[in-house]
């Protein structure tokens, strides 16, 4: 089974921003704690703070893993081209927040990806990633 993990704007920032809705570790360092929890897996890792280097990666992925992990962070609640790319692609997406985002403002509790989602997994923390993978797998 072949997995990626996609995330969005300033998730680079984990460790550094927010730890107290965020938390204290770099995704770097749980993405190490994953790829060793779920070894039997291809796990992939992909970041960036640009709208379209997402929409790419979800293109170019799109049909060939057998399950995306997506963390758009603020895109989700912005982007139409993200949910029309999730949209197009047959490879089953699991949108992913480690916030509550409809415990946070008002305009997180908006997602254009959530209608094209086989899932969303929010406000566990970085335990988000690993239920999603999880979905995966039963």
């Amino acid at each position: 089974m072949k997995i990626i993990i996609i995330n969005g704007p300033n998730l680079n920032l984990l460790g550094k921003r927010e730890p107290e809705i965020y938390g204290q570790h770099t995704f770097e360092d749980y993405f190490d704690i994953l790829k060793s929890k779920f070894d039997a897996i291809e796990l992939d890792y992909f970041q960036s703070n640009i709208e379209g280097e997402i929409i790419s990666k979800l293109q170019e992925t799109g049909f060939s893993y057998d399950g995306i992990v997506l963390n758009a962070a603020a895109y989700t609640h912005t982007s139409i081209g993200i949910g029309d790319a999730v949209k197009a692609i047959s490879t089953a997406v699991v949108e992913v927040h480690i916030s509550n985002t409809f415990a946070r403002e008002e305009f997180r509790h908006q997602s254009f990806i959530s209608a094209h989602a086989k899932g969303v997994v929010l406000g566990f923390g970085l335990q988000s990633y690993e239920l999603a993978i999880q979905s995966f797998l039963s």
